[in-house]
């Protein structure tokens, strides 16, 4: 996905990000879900005032190794996956939060 020039273009960090968002949601349990979306949301927070390239590679490069761990761990577990849900997932818990 990297551009032939040495610079990351917006649309590729975007990418980078919905794809960390989308793999948070193929997992089956709510914890590990809810802490890879929160974690992908604050680490793109972190470096969202990065301005060297040189930084902003590497932020680059660790987000695409993160995302390549986090879909090796989402086909791990759904291969463990409970067969309940989670409390907070219940719908009983649902309404008393309303």
């Amino acid at each position: 996905m990297a551009s032939s020039s040495s610079t990351i273009s917006r649309a590729e960090i975007l990418c980078l990000y919905r794809s960390l968002l989308r793999t948070a949601r193929q997992f089956c349990d709510y914890n590990i879900r809810e802490y890879t979306k929160r974690r992908t949301v604050d680490a793109f927070r972190e470096n969202l005032n990065l301005s060297d390239p040189s930084s902003i590679a590497a932020a680059f490069s660790d987000g695409k190794a993160q995302l390549a761990v986090a879909k090796r761990q989402a086909t791990v577990y759904s291969l463990y996956a409970p067969k309940i849900k989670s409390v907070m997932e219940t719908n009983s818990f649902s309404s008393l939060s309303n």
